[in-house]
């Protein structure tokens, strides 16, 4: 999110530089130079959005839903994490282990 206001900031910024004739543009007409540079800053925006939203939608490998419990199995053939839904789906994680009484699932 932070990266995302950053690149707003600075995109707002070019434009105002843009149409102040403090950064040089290719063409004489600066209305011109302003609406292509706002045309470029708007489609970034969108990509932007479109890249957040995508950030926000569920991972389609979770299910909606609350957790019922949750297993650790550690120590085994197949240590892994299980965590048992609501809705009556499995997901497993599997475990290993990073140091002495250290373990990391996912």
């Amino acid at each position: 999110m932070q990266r995302f206001i950053q690149l707003l900031c600075l995109g707002v910024a070019s434009i105002g530089l843009t149409s102040c004739g403090l950064v040089p543009s290719g063409s004489n007409n600066p209305d011109a130079n302003a609406r292509a540079s706002l045309e470029q800053l708007e489609q970034r925006l969108n990509q932007l959005e479109q890249e957040l939203e995508a950030l926000r939608s569920p991972d389609s490998k979770t299910p909606a839903g609350p957790l019922r419990s949750l297993t650790l199995r550690i120590g085994t053939e197949d240590d892994r994490l299980r965590m048992y839904w609501a809705d009556g789906q499995t997901s497993n994680l599997i475990c290993s282990q990073e140091g002495k009484g250290v373990w990391a699932c996912g």
